[in-house]
């Protein structure tokens, strides 16, 4: 576990904690925020379609997540890019542009 990306039961980590069982942790992947509870340990490491068995994500979670990524769609929509680079006069322009901003 790193540190800033994991929280246990409400408080941050450190990556040596030993995790317990019915224990919520708060991980961060990307954009992501998932709260997961532990339900079950095992001895040693598995493969990651066992290790999904040992864990199970809040219905908050599922819902907050949802949320998050339909509204990063939706901003996508109202921000599309432009169909190609700009040229040497239009960078030429737009530093030009940035760089009046700044006086």
């Amino acid at each position: 576990m790193k540190a800033a990306k994991c929280i246990t039961n409400g408080q941050r980590s450190k990556p040596g904690k030993v995790v317990e069982l019915n224990a919520e942790l708060t991980l961060r992947q990307g954009n992501d925020e998932r709260t997961v509870v532990v339900a079950d340990i095992s001895a040693q490491r598995r493969p990651a379609s066992e290790a999904q068995q040992l864990y199970r994500e809040t219905d908050a979670s599922i819902e907050k997540r949802e949320k998050m990524a339909q509204a990063r769609k939706m901003n996508a929509l109202t921000m599309p890019h432009p169909d190609r680079r700009p040229d040497k006069k239009e960078r030429r322009d737009l530093m030009k542009f940035k760089l009046s901003g700044d006086e």
